[in-house]
């Protein structure tokens, strides 16, 4: 395994499984939100964004996570696996408040630059509705993947150790 997507909710630990599976494989990992959003939480325009993620995913190895399933090809087209963190909506939005009392006012390491860490209700809405909006869409999308497909689900997952069981 050299190219790993990783999707799922917003809050479902996405960008921890991506630095636990880098480590273990010694593959560059990619946050797509490090690309999509620019200083101030300014979307990047599409066909810049679209590019990066073709630069990403043309490289010989990578763990990639983030759900811009608008650019979800070229992903698709080159990843060995893809992985689905399936978590209940309660989680989500429990640990993206966490991250956020955590990290209040600092940028995380899997942001972009200029991002600082804030809390924002319409943010905490879209956490609540990925499920009952995007997820049955994601799963569709993962079914077409040729590849080997991954879901994990549940709230008590140690991400540390399903990496390690890859």
């Amino acid at each position: 395994m050299h190219r790993i997507v990783i999707l799922g909710p917003p809050g479902s630990g996405k960008s921890t499984l991506a630095r636990h599976l880098g480590a273990r494989f010694g593959v560059a990992v990619f946050h797509l939100d490090q690309f999509y959003w620019q200083p101030g939480w300014v979307e990047a325009p599409v066909e810049t964004f679209r590019a990066a993620v073709e630069r990403l995913t043309a490289l010989p190895a990578w763990v990639i996570d983030g759900n811009y399933t608008d650019t979800i090809a070229p992903h698709f087209q080159t990843a060995d696996v893809v992985v689905y963190l399936d978590t209940p909506s309660w989680l989500s939005v429990w640990r993206v408040i966490w991250r956020t009392a955590r990290n209040w006012g600092e940028e995380r390491a899997d942001t972009a630059p200029g991002c600082p860490e804030r809390l924002n209700v319409d943010f905490l809405h879209f956490v609540w509705r990925w499920n009952s909006i995007r997820r049955a869409r994601t799963l569709a999308l993962i079914a077409s993947f040729n590849g080997k497909k991954l879901v994990l689900a549940g709230g008590g997952l140690d991400l540390k150790k399903a990496a390690d069981s890859f």
